[in-house]
């Protein structure tokens, strides 16, 4: 499951919790602007009213005015995101339902927030409501309700705790902060030392990430789009923990390799540079819209391997019957893994989307399987941290073909390993 992050508009987006924040008097200096305040309420109606994901909504409200700063355009993504993310913490001491998005609440909650932050409010017909209300105690009380504190369904919370027990609340907290943002280093443009030295021409300042080679961690926020090296193809955006999955398939230059669930393509292209761009990839998806996209990229990364395919039926998946020799299976997931940089995802997904979603993941990793060849080895992805999706769809998979085995399995949370959360296992076929 693809997913593009949403980056270089919060200058220094550090997790940043209410109970830590400097005493209000200390901060009555903030000065709020009316367009900037009413741009980050027009952003979260987009996000609660008409369900538009986030990072779109916060791209198309600043594109509304393009005489907004970086200092402008930072405030608005920083609390957008901020309120997102405490979205039922908020509510809980306004006294409102987290399912209420009406334009005065949301003028309330954003005030609410704003004075958590050490705003002083100024006197606008907006602020009435919340003007003199003091949230001490209700903010103590709900911090004492995980998930309140933690801003989630009462359905993830559950199901989360049924999983992981007692380290349910490190792992929720974590997931809850705001995730670094990773580089993956384009290998057949360059080199991750001469990345680092191109970056810091553009100002941007990174650190190597133990464990996985071909990551940099991004120090501090800027729009990493405009530089020369992104525009020259010297890296792409992509987690740290996705890009093992990229090499947990074992790839070698030569192979005829299938991303049967590419997108829009990061992993596809980080299998490019693991093939030395050598072989054959076969991109595939049931949008064609993405594969189109990923075309565009490939191109700037000089990536001259990769062959895209658009799933219209089921003809396309028998014509590639034992081909393959390795396949990958980033299959659609709930996406509870990545919520850090996605979420507004949490109040978009239900019980039943989950129900949904896991029909879909057995089927695709049933029928998508027989493109594999006698020998070969594939791996089944999804960026979610339940067993459900994960563990669960395996250990099936295995029972109904046994002429496939498990070689090994991961899950990486952001908790355990400071990325996003992802599962995957690496199976081969042997008969």
């Amino acid at each position: 499951m693809s997913y593009k992050p949403f980056i270089g508009l919060i200058q220094d987006n550090l997790p940043i919790k209410y109970s830590t924040f400097a005493p209000m008097k200390e901060r009555t200096s903030l000065r709020l602007h009316p367009p900037l305040v009413r741009a980050v309420v027009n952003c979260l109606a987009q996000i609660f009213g008409e369900k538009r994901k986030a990072s779109k909504a916060i791209e198309y409200t600043l594109k509304s005015n393009r005489k907004w700063g970086s200092r402008d355009r930072a405030f608005i993504a920083e609390h957008t995101y901020e309120i997102v993310r405490s979205w039922r913490l908020l509510h809980y001491i306004n006294g409102t339902s987290h399912d209420q998005n009406k334009s005065d609440t949301l003028w309330s909650i954003l005030g609410i927030h704003l004075k958590m932050r050490g705003y002083e409010l100024p006197s606008w017909t907006e602020f009435k409501a919340v003007a003199n209300f003091n949230f001490d105690n209700k903010l103590e009380r709900g911090k004492e309700i995980r998930k309140v504190r933690e801003s989630i369904p009462d359905w993830i919370d559950e199901i989360g705790f049924q999983e992981f027990g007692e380290a349910w609340d490190a792992e929720l907290a974590a997931l809850n902060k705001p995730a670094d943002v990773f580089l993956r280093v384009n290998t057949s443009k360059t080199t991750k030392q001469d990345l680092i030295k191109s970056l810091e021409v553009d100002l941007v300042e990174t650190e190597e990430v133990e464990g996985v080679p071909s990551a940099l961690r991004v120090l501090k926020r800027r729009n990493l789009f405009t530089t020369k090296s992104f525009k020259a193809g010297l890296f792409e955006v992509q987690d740290a923990g996705s890009q093992m999955i990229g090499t947990y398939l074992d790839v070698k230059p030569g192979m005829r390799v299938i991303d049967a669930c590419a997108g829009a393509g990061g992993k596809t292209l980080h299998l490019s540079n693991l093939m030395s761009n050598k072989g054959s990839i076969i991109a595939m998806d049931t949008e064609d819209f993405k594969l189109t996209r990923l075309k565009l990229r490939a191109r700037r990364n000089g990536a001259h391997n990769i062959e895209q395919r658009h799933i219209e039926s089921s003809k396309v998946i028998k014509r590639l019957k034992d081909k393959a020799d390795r396949l990958l299976l980033d299959v659609p997931c709930t996406g509870l893994g990545v919520l850090r940089r996605n979420p507004d995802a949490k109040w978009k997904i239900d019980p039943n989307y989950l129900k949904e979603v896991t029909t879909l993941q057995a089927d695709i990793l049933q029928r998508y399987a027989q493109m594999l060849k006698v020998g070969g080895k594939m791996v089944y992805a999804t960026c979610s941290i339940l067993k459900k999706e994960n563990q669960d769809q395996v250990n099936h998979f295995l029972l109904q073909n046994p002429n496939f085995k498990l070689l090994k399995e991961q899950a990486i949370t952001p908790l355990q390993n400071g990325f996003d959360g992802f599962y995957m296992a690496l199976m081969e076929r042997e008969n």
